[in-house]
């Protein structure tokens, strides 16, 4: 009798099926709504995050924004320290972050898009500086303002020797004002679109010229799990065809 009055109160197939429809993610379930949960990061990265506003903005964002709307996803803004980003997406909590393959700890472990832009190291010198560059041998006996705790692997042989001198600066706003009023400075090194948003704000384009050669250059991807291949592969393509017909080119002129 007790297994009888048991089987009785078990509900049928159907009614689980239903059920555990009713309890799918309304994300799942709303007409296939698809959505794109991007890490900007606690304090950005201007010019290609910038946060702090009403929405986000920066190159990044608005590239991600444009193709994202464009394939049919809806894109949800992240604030996620960068220690705590990768494993968050290894665990489904966020789907994307912007990275170069190269500062990843372990790239294996991801996939990664086409290159969004360069990330190019060069240097930012004086307009009335006789200095070029060409080779590191140009900068021998030189001082450069760097970023606090950053590495410059194509330098670090002469930092170590002494023969280029580094002076550590905690914000890359200040590098450029050290190396304009201190006689001791004689050139910065920073990614080129940062010291372009930079000089940009601070109205100091005029006193600044860069360098044609650049010390590193890293293509700025988004980093994702490895189970978003088709987005990947559609992202790319999309990434392609704004970046031929003009409209990359434009969200980039918002930022120099």
């Amino acid at each position: 009798m007790t297994v009888r009055r048991t089987c009785r109160l078990l509900p049928s197939l159907p009614f689980c099926l239903a059920l555990a429809l009713s309890l799918a993610s309304p994300t799942a379930m709303a007409d296939n709504h698809k959505v794109f949960r991007f890490n900007i990061s606690p304090n950005g990265y201007p010019p290609y995050l910038i946060v702090g506003g009403e929405q986000p903005s920066g190159i990044m964002w608005d590239v991600v924004s444009l193709i994202t709307d464009r394939l049919g996803y809806e894109l949800v803004a992240e604030k996620i320290p960068r220690k705590r980003v990768d494993q968050m997406i290894l665990d489904g909590y966020v789907d994307g972050t912007p990275r170069a393959r190269e500062w990843a700890d372990n790239p294996e472990k991801f996939l990664f898009t086409d290159p969004v832009v360069a990330i190019e190291e060069v240097f930012f010198i004086p307009e009335t500086s006789s200095l070029r560059f060409e080779t590191t041998d140009d900068l021998i006996s030189k001082t450069i303002v760097t970023h606090l705790g950053y590495n410059y692997p194509a330098l670090e042989t002469h930092f170590k020797d002494g023969s280029i001198r580094r002076f550590d600066v905690a914000r890359d706003r200040d590098m450029f004002t050290f190396v304009l009023h201190g006689d001791r400075f004689d050139a910065a090194v920073a990614d080129r679109l940062v010291g372009q948003w930079i000089l940009r704000n601070e109205n100091l384009q005029s006193q600044f010229r860069t360098s044609s050669e650049a010390i590193s250059n890293y293509g700025f991807r988004i980093m994702l799990r490895k189970d978003w291949q088709a987005f990947a592969q559609d992202f790319n393509e999309e990434l392609a065809r704004i970046r031929s017909n003009g409209e990359l080119d434009a969200i980039l002129a918002n930022y120099r």
